[in-house]
């Protein structure tokens, strides 16, 4: 195991951490309820993120009542959420980290919940991301349950040859946290607005900014 200020590798999540994609997909979730006459109040959208759609989609309709199917309500909220992602913007920081590990020679991967289409078209607006040669996706076929289970965090590290125990994670959101915490990581927390320490597993290390990443 290496030094606690020295990791083997590190683990990053996409939306909300390296991009700040995750109000565009709340925009998305939102006018796609509407769009079926209902509202989705602002703690739900926050129990959304860092989960994969089919997931999100089953937990819209169920706190909702909605009469619709996951396919249905999925078909209007993804071509809603891929015209969004012109807006997306990198997380201050971002690129300085990743650029960080680099010199320190610290192999990095992503591991996200968005599926590799959804994530080939944000690079499309974001190259520096191709920078991160490792990109697990959640409909990768090594991937059995998205977050908050451990498998993203697991094939990561594997694919990096790096123990999950020996890498960082770094998340935004409560489901990746306890993902990352279960995959045995020291996990590292950009908190969106309306979260806090409180919402995140026990050890997570909560950050003010990309910045304060002690690398």
């Amino acid at each position: 195991m290496p030094p606690a200020d020295r990791p083997r590798g590190c683990l990053f999540d996409l939306d909300g951490l390296l991009l700040d994609t995750e109000p565009l997909h709340s925009e998305a979730w939102t006018q796609a309820a509407a769009h079926f006459g209902s509202e989705l109040p602002p703690p739900l959208l926050l129990r959304l993120r860092g989960r994969n759609r089919f997931d999100n989609a089953a937990t819209v309709i169920e706190q909702l009542g909605l009469a619709v199917t996951v396919e249905q309500l999925l078909a209007v909220q993804q071509p809603l959420s891929r015209n969004l992602m012109a807006r997306s913007r990198p997380i201050p920081g971002a690129g300085d980290l990743l650029e960080r590990c680099r010199r320190a020679g610290i192999p990095t991967a992503i591991a996200t919940s968005s599926s590799r289409e959804a994530v080939r078209w944000k690079q499309s607006f974001h190259p520096w991301l191709d920078a991160v040669g490792v990109q697990v996706c959640g409909d990768d076929p090594e991937v059995g349950s998205g977050k908050p289970a451990p498998d993203l965090f697991l094939v990561a590290a594997r694919r990096l040859g790096v123990e999950a125990g020996a890498c960082w994670a770094f998340e935004d959101s409560p489901a990746g946290a306890v993902a990352a915490r279960a995959a045995g990581c020291r996990v590292f927390v950009l908190p969106p607005p309306g979260l806090g320490a409180a919402d995140y597993p026990a050890g997570t290390v909560m950050l003010p900014n990309l910045a304060a990443v002690p690398l």
